[in-house]
Formats: C-alpha cells, structure tokens, sequence
C-alpha cells in the first residue's frame, strides 16, 4: 500500500514515542511512504519554530525523508466546497495525484470529510493501527 501521512502525525512520530513512532515504523517496514512537499515544509518549519529543533537535525531529517516517495505540489486542488483549510486541501490533493491508499492524519477538516472522499481512505492513526491489527 502506498501510504501518505499528514504533518501532525509526522511531527508527533518525531517529537515523542508513541502511536505516531509505530504507524511510521509499521509502514516503513511493510509499505510505501507517501509525503507531499507542503508536509515536508510544513513540518520543517514547526520542529524549527515552534520545537526549538537544530536546523541541522531539521535538514538531516528532512533528507531522510525525501528517501520516500515525495509529491510536489499539485496545479490544482481539490474543491473549496469540500476542505475549507488550503494547506489541507493540497496535502489531500497531494496524497489522491501519489495515489495513495490512505492518508493518515490527525486534521479534524480532514477527518470531518472523509466520507466525501473516494480517491483515498482518511484515518487517524489510532484507526489505521486498529484496521492493521484487526486485518481489515
């Protein structure tokens, strides 16, 4: 499976152990990571800013990342109808041009539309972490 995850979910893999470190771990082992260039911008600049992060563990991480599949940034987005947020209208955007399965994040907007979306399933990581235990 190709899967895409939101900046919150990689920051908070980042910053602490938890739920967030084993979807990452999880999908690295046994998927294909898909990232976009508005999350790896995105989560450069909080771990920066808002975490007091080294730059230069901010780039060594940012390298490490861009092992992955990364997408640019699309032309065009999904409707403003849909997602009121434009930087999450182009994560979303990003993860249906990567063609991936899931997008995995913590967005309530994003979460609050899933059910209007049918290019790619939306979870929270504790819900793609149930679905992979559970085997659906």
């Amino acid at each position: 499976m190709r899967i895409a995850l939101d900046t919150n979910v990689l920051i908070s893999a980042y910053i602490t152990r938890g739920l967030s470190s084993d979807v990452i771990r999880y999908i690295l082992v046994d998927h294909d990571l898909v990232l976009s260039e508005q999350v790896l911008s995105e989560f450069a600049r909080i771990l920066e800013a808002k975490f007091g992060v080294p730059k230069k563990h901010v780039t060594e991480f940012v390298q490490e990342l861009r092992l992955h599949h990364v997408e640019p940034l699309p032309k065009s987005e999904i409707g403003h109808d849909v997602i009121r947020d434009p930087d999450d209208r182009i994560v979303l955007q990003s993860a249906i041009n990567a063609k991936a399965t899931i997008l995995i994040t913590g967005d309530r907007d994003l979460l609050d539309v899933s059910d209007k979306i049918i290019q790619v399933k939306v979870q929270t990581p504790r819900q793609f972490w149930e679905s992979i235990r559970s085997g659906k």
